[in-house]
C-alpha cells in the first residue's frame, strides 16, 4: 500500500501551471518532529522535514483560491518518485506526495 498521511504548514504559496489540459498545483509542505528527551536523558531536538506536495484537477483549483503560505493543511496520497537525466548527462531524481484527499485547518491549531 502506497499511502502518506501529512499534517503540517505550507511553506510558499502554489505554483499553478496546466499539463495539457489539467491544472496542477504544487508548493512544499513542512511537517514537524517535536523535540524530546530519552529514557537515558539524551535531548533529541525538534526536527523540520520538507515534502513537495502535488494536487490536480479540483484539488489544484481549490489550492489556487485558498491555499497560501502558512496554511496549515491535513492530507492523504501516494509517494511518487521521479527520475530524469540532464543534458550534462547528471541523474536527477525528486519524491512528491500527490494528494487524493486534504482538508485545510485553522492556523496554529494541533
Amino acid at each position: 500500500m502506497n499511502k502518506a498521511i501529512l499534517m503540517g504548514n505550507v511553506g510558499a504559496d502554489p505554483k499553478m501551471r496546466y499539463v495539457q489540459t489539467r491544472l496542477v498545483a504544487e508548493f512544499s509542505l513542512a511537517t514537524n518532529e517535536p523535540a524530546y528527551t530519552t529514557p537515558a536523558g539524551v535531548q533529541i531536538p525538534e526536527r523540520t522535514e520538507w515534502h513537495n506536495i502535488v494536487m490536480w484537477d479540483a484539488a489544484a483549483e481549490f489550492a489556487e483560491k485558498y491555499i497560501r503560505k502558512g496554511s496549515r493543511l491535513l492530507l492523504e496520497g501516494k509517494i511518487r518518485t521521479r527520475y530524469w537525466e540532464d543534458r550534462n548527462a547528471i541523474k536527477h531524481s525528486t519524491t512528491s506526495v500527490y494528494v487524493d484527499s486534504f482538508e485545510l485547518l485553522p492556523r496554529g491549531g494541533q
